[in-house]
């Protein structure tokens, strides 16, 4: 076993305690560390595989950006732990049958070219002056930007979702409202109130 092949089934193992600590912990803190650690570990993996891009692209996107937002949004909330885990073991034999047929697939990938189960050849040899950044950007704009525009609408509309479903009018709260700031007139912003004057209220007492 090669050094680089050590390296790998190392980080791989790491990557799959950190995954199913994620799904086990119950406090949602640590659920969020381990899937950062879990982040981080899989953009070791791309290094591995020579995707510097995505590496970084994981990094800096979910571990720097998206974890950190949802670390603060967890600490911030008043999360009822025992009420988030009612129910939690119904669903544990549809979750071991999709990782076990997950299992079952990377197994096969993993082990069909040395048992004959899949005729997996190896990557070509890359020239010195390749960048798989470029290459990645070919592929998402020439072949495949038909399934990227469809990925971006998909994302965009589960974003507009998710503020619908949150953008809810509360009582408890102060707001402004646009469209009735810019609907006001002139004689609901002033009132001219007539007042004696000081003297004049001294005189009259």
């Amino acid at each position: 076993m090669t050094f680089q092949a050590f390296v790998f089934y190392a980080f791989a193992a790491i990557l799959l305690f950190a995954s199913i600590r994620v799904i086990t912990t119950r406090n949602p803190v640590h659920a969020a560390l381990f899937l950062v650690l879990a982040f981080g570990t899989a953009a070791v993996m791309w290094l591995l595989l020579e995707a510097e891009f995505l590496a970084i692209a994981l990094v800096l996107v979910y571990v720097g950006a998206v974890m950190v937002l949802f670390l603060f949004v967890v600490m911030m909330l008043d999360i009822n732990i025992d009420r988030l885990r009612e129910g939690y073991w119904d669903y544990l034999v549809p979750g071991l049958v999709v990782a076990g047929i997950m299992v079952a697939e990377m197994t096969i990938v993993l082990i069909g070219k040395h048992s004959g189960l899949l005729a997996l050849a190896g990557p070509a040899p890359k020239p010195a002056d390749y960048s798989n950044t470029k290459e990645l950007g070919r592929l998402i704009y020439t072949d495949y930007v038909y399934p990227f525009e469809i990925a971006a609408v998909i994302l965009l509309v589960a974003i507009v979702a998710a503020i619908a479903l949150t953008l809810r009018a509360r009582k408890d709260t102060r707001y402004q409202k646009p469209a009735d700031q810019i609907a006001v007139q002139r004689a609901q912003r002033v009132r001219l109130v007539s007042m004696p004057a000081e003297n004049a209220a001294k005189r009259d007492s």
